[in-house]
């Protein structure tokens, strides 16, 4: 903090105004306690009974035996990371095979059908990210004319040349879905979907897809489990949500395990001074985070009587004994509070980065490496560079701190967006705190992401480079906008000869008045550009001097 005030005092105006309250926007009693004295992580932490009985209802004890057991420990390190991510697709094919079965008849089948299609869409691309270069998988490979290791498998007949055989997953439910006449259509096009988004890896999932060019098989069924992961469903009788809401949860805590590893990875890789693979992994963190969202998203779609029924039940709504109302579910999760953690203390990762180390004092030392990294795109322009850094002085070094506020926007979102979410779902005065003295689940969400920057430094080397280019004499603000006006003003010009003809019409003086006026702004303008320039140059040396240029 003391590096951000040493900022502001730079350049003349606070990077932060004051905290907002959110009880002026969100509706309800304005609350007496105040937000700004209280811890965050206590805010959302809630009782070990509450984490307890999140964890038995979403049988994560079994779902995180499955995650964390590795059957290729020495040969194949991305299984961490790929087993959730399956798990996590799988969960989406249950959920229509659930929905297409649902005897209600007042859903929404067909706008469940299309949200959990596109959804399963962003995590087979996400996937086939993760994998784009995985050739330590353990594969099979497919066969010419019976199948992989005598297994189930379907013909794909390609038109000009001999007929395709891809494996069938014995244990899957997209291959059942696709054999379902209520299902065929969103079978055959998830199937589809694989072949597209798997292009980039060096293997195919084995679940139906045409597999057109033969590539490797994942051995999915080994890997996967889908039968050990199908009975890991929760279904209370009586309760039609009940799936619904326990499944979409699971689907979080998937991608939160894939999330955690690609945070280890990115850690793995900066001290392994390879920026360019690390602002790749920290990509995929961040869209990992947009994945969530839509994942939550689901719950828009519940019937509100049911799902208020099950509520209720469950407790959602009760508060501890700490008076904050922890209605916000998903603060139950111990790995949703480990990831979002694990994602603020990348900023920790920012001076090995740049290759300069923080002043411990509070000085500038590491924001002007950052802004010089900046101005120079990342490209050796200078003869003997200001700093001794070893991963400087490359675009790749930008990509990778780019990615890092990436994660931090992407993490906000999601909290935003679940509070927004959980209003909708539930309510407003039911998701308020109900009493004067309670902190809601509300205010405590709005806390994480009405945060200081996660990475105060990269946020003022920004905010410092806006300044010197405002502070430039070679450009003119808003010259684009000017000469936008200029052509659509002659090109209406020119389709209307016609009227400028009459307007003209009173006389050659009304234009030659009209030429005196345009050279005289004309002339003005170029006086105040010159006053301009004498009047910044003073300015120019002082920022070419903090860029380093």
């Amino acid at each position: 903090m003391e590096e951000l005030s040493w900022i502001e005092k730079k350049i003349g105006f606070p990077l932060m105004e004051r905290e907002p309250q959110m009880s002026n926007f969100l509706p309800g009693t304005p609350l007496s306690v105040s937000l700004a004295n209280c811890d965050i992580d206590a805010l959302v932490q809630p009782s070990p009974a509450q984490v307890e009985g999140y964890e038995l209802y979403l049988h994560l004890p079994e779902l995180r035996r499955l995650w964390r057991t590795q059957l290729y420990p020495e040969v194949w390190p991305n299984e961490r990371i790929v087993k959730p991510a399956l798990h996590g697709l799988e969960m989406v094919f249950r959920m229509i095979s659930s929905v297409l079965c649902d005897t209600r008849p007042y859903i929404d089948g067909d706008e469940w059908l299309r949200r959990l299609e596109s959804l399963a869409n962003m995590q087979l691309e996400l996937l086939s990210c993760i994998v784009e270069s995985d050739q330590e998988a353990p594969t099979i490979k497919p066969s010419s004319h019976g199948g992989a290791e005598s297994s189930p498998h379907v013909v794909w007949h390609k038109s000009g040349s001999r007929a395709v055989v891809s494996r069938l997953s014995q244990e899957s439910l997209l291959p059942r879905l696709a054999a379902w006449r209520t299902a065929q259509t969103v079978g055959a096009r998830l199937q589809i979907a694989i072949e597209s988004h798997m292009a980039r890896a060096p293997f195919t999932l084995g679940l139906g897809e045409p597999n057109l060019i033969g590539k490797p098989i994942l051995e999915y069924d080994k890997i996967c489990t889908p039968l050990e992961i199908y009975t890991c469903r929760q279904s209370a009788p009586g309760h039609p949500e009940d799936h619904t809401l326990s499944t979409v949860h699971q689907i979080m805590e998937a991608w939160l395990e894939v999330a955690q590893g690609l945070l280890e990875t990115v850690e793995e890789k900066v001290k392994a001074s390879n920026s360019e693979a690390a602002a790749k992994i920290c990509w995929l963190v961040e869209r990992v985070w947009k994945l969530l969202i839509s994942n939550m998203d689901l719950l828009q779609i519940m019937d509100p009587d049911d799902f208020m029924q099950l509520k209720h039940e469950l407790a959602i709504n009760t508060s501890s004994q700490l008076g904050v109302d922890t209605s916000a579910y998903c603060l139950r999760s111990t790995m949703l509070r480990k990831v979002t953690k694990g994602c603020k203390e990348l900023r920790h990762l920012v001076p090995k980065v740049v290759g300069v180390e923080a002043d411990p004092k509070g000085g500038p030392r590491l924001q002007e490496a950052v802004m010089d990294l900046f101005h120079s795109h990342g490209m050796c322009t200078h003869a003997v560079a200001p700093y001794s850094r070893q991963m400087a002085y490359h675009s790749s070094t930008i990509h990778l701190l780019q990615a890092f506020q990436a994660v931090e926007a992407a993490v906000r979102q999601f909290y935003f967006s679940y509070q927004q979410l959980v209003i909708a779902v539930m309510g407003s005065g039911e998701y308020k705190g109900s009493l004067q003295t309670e902190i809601s689940a509300a205010d405590a969400l709005s806390q994480i992401y009405f945060e200081p920057p996660y990475f105060p430094s990269l946020d003022g080397a920004k905010t410092f480079l806006g300044n010197y280019w405002n502070h430039n004499p070679e450009l003119e603000e808003g010259a684009i906008m000017k000469q936008l006006v200029v052509e659509k003003a002659s090109m209406e010009r020119m389709r209307n000869p016609s009227s400028i003809i009459s307007s003209n019409s009173g006389g050659s003086n009304k234009d030659t008045d009209e030429d005196m006026a345009s050279k005289e702004s004309l002339a003005s303008l170029e006086k105040k550009q010159s006053v301009d320039v004498g009047m910044s140059y003073k300015h120019l040396h002082i920022y070419q001097g903090a860029m380093g240029a």
